[in-house]
């Protein structure tokens, strides 16, 4: 018998009964109680632990039950906790500004994701009612990843697929090859300004981060080389491919300028080809790890960013002993990632559905590339795109100088638009200031409008900044 309400209505005359007692006084036993209200032992036993969890009763068995006392509960102490865990790897700053989707209300231009009219929602609704009634999406993949899978990815890389792990995601995968490749207290290059959540992942295994300057082309190898020689760091984080924030593909000579100096200095770079399925004209480049058959290289692909956020499916390719120490070390973290997501991708990336999504995807982000590109050159005075980008989903914006980046980003999410404060994208001081605008996110009517009040925010801040 369902005896929720009725226990409901019992606690809240015990509570009245318990108001007009002192402290520590006994109240009936559930016998008496039982009687006094015409109901079940257990109703009444349902009632006093209701009671016992506002803390107006204390239940002491063998006892009885006992008015508690009026005073607030202490507040809990966790001064402890702060000289046990001891200094914090992870800039909280930093990661409290990573990943903020904002509200309904929002007009979304920092979200690094794509709009739900540009994933593919119908093919993955019927992809995954169809995998989900397989026995094979309820088992326990390998915790390599499914073979079919693995194959996939590794013949856009020119891999054996032994060679490839599936990964629960580009981020996942990214915090997962630092801590693995490099021991905490060594050095990881990245180039600058460059994507925050590196940023944080490099933090998070214990790593000191030495930034290099990018350009159009890519990260400077004259500065790299310097940088190398100087920290000896034996791990080089890069985006060849429309890095975010700017843009912008490391350039053939670069790519084997980097090569060699990863070569020359025994040194790892970890690849981050989030973008490779994000082109809008031309083709993307190779990847860097075609490149490099002695394993410098270690690869990281994602379908979040190309198909949709929640579909956390991605891959790690890495050759010799690095591979092998990779492939070794994932069976600590989470066994496998979860069957069914892993055949939905497959299924995804081996059906007709997959190259028709991406040239729908093609057309819709150039659209709105387009559309931003023209909205921050008519409303934007005084800012501009720094470079153009042939693929991606990002644009970086130089503000008027003297302009307080962060105070425009709060500013503007204040006024209902969230964009990306530059500073976030910089290890060290950045040189000037910058926001970065996303136009993956947002219908091309948003993108206008939301660039439209951003700009009107722009004077007040100058000014202000000229005052100061």
């Amino acid at each position: 018998m369902f005896t929720g309400n009725r226990a409901d209505e019992i606690a809240d005359m015990l509570k009245l009964q318990a108001g007009l007692m002192r402290v520590g006084e006994k109240l009936p036993s559930v016998r008496e109680l039982s009687k006094t209200y015409a109901a079940s032992p257990v109703t009444i036993t349902q009632a006093i632990t209701s009671l016992s969890a506002q803390g107006v009763v204390r239940a002491e068995p063998g006892r009885g039950t006992f008015v508690a006392g009026r005073n607030s509960p202490a507040e809990p102490d966790f001064a402890w906790q702060s000289s046990t865990l001891g200094r914090s790897r992870v800039d909280p700053g930093r990661a409290g500004k990573f990943g903020g989707n904002g509200t309904a209300e929002h007009v979304q231009l920092s979200w690094g994701y794509l709009a739900p009219e540009l994933q593919p929602f119908d093919e993955l609704r019927t992809i995954g009612s169809r995998c989900a009634k397989s026995h094979r999406a309820w088992t326990m993949a390998p915790p390599m990843g499914l073979p079919e899978l693995r194959r996939v990815f590794a013949e856009e890389l020119s891999a054996e697929p032994g060679d490839v792990l599936i990964m629960p995601g580009g981020q996942q995968s990214l915090a997962f090859a630092m801590r693995t490749l490099a021991d905490p207290g060594t050095t990881v290059i990245t180039e600058s300004p460059s994507y925050p959540g590196a940023t944080i992942a490099a933090q998070a295994a214990g790593l000191n981060l030495t930034a290099v300057p990018a350009d159009e082309h890519g990260i400077r190898t004259d500065h790299l080389a310097e940088a190398l020689e100087r920290t000896r760091a034996k791990l080089i984080y890069l985006q060849p491919c429309f890095a975010n924030p700017t843009g912008s593909v490391l350039s053939p000579e670069r790519r084997l300028e980097v090569i060699a100096l990863a070569k020359q200095y025994g040194a790892f770079i970890i690849e981050d080809d989030w973008a490779r399925n994000l082109s809008l004209e031309g083709s993307a480049p190779p990847p860097l790890f075609t490149q490099d058959p002695d394993g410098h290289v270690v690869s990281i692909a994602t379908l979040s960013k190309p198909a949709a956020p929640g579909l956390r499916v991605g891959a790690i390719a890495a050759r010799g002993p690095a591979g092998e120490r990779l492939r070794t070390a994932r069976i600590a973290d989470d066994m496998c990632v979860p069957a069914l997501t892993q055949e939905i991708a497959l299924a995804l990336l081996t059906s007709s559905a997959w190259p028709r999504h991406l040239k729908r995807l093609r057309t819709g982000l150039l659209e709105r590339r387009d559309a931003m590109v023209a909205e921050i050159h008519s409303s934007m005075s005084g800012a501009r795109v720094v470079n153009v980008p042939t693929g991606g989903i990002h644009l970086w914006v130089k503000l008027p100088d003297g302009t307080d980046s962060t105070a425009l980003t709060a500013a503007a999410n204040r006024a209902g638009v969230l964009v990306g404060d530059g500073r976030q994208y910089y290890v060290d001081e950045p040189p000037a200031p910058y926001i970065r605008l996303s136009y993956s996110a947002a219908s091309i009517a948003q993108i206008q409008a939301g660039v439209r009040r951003v700009a009107t925010l722009l004077p007040g801040l100058s000014a202000a900044a000229e005052r100061a």
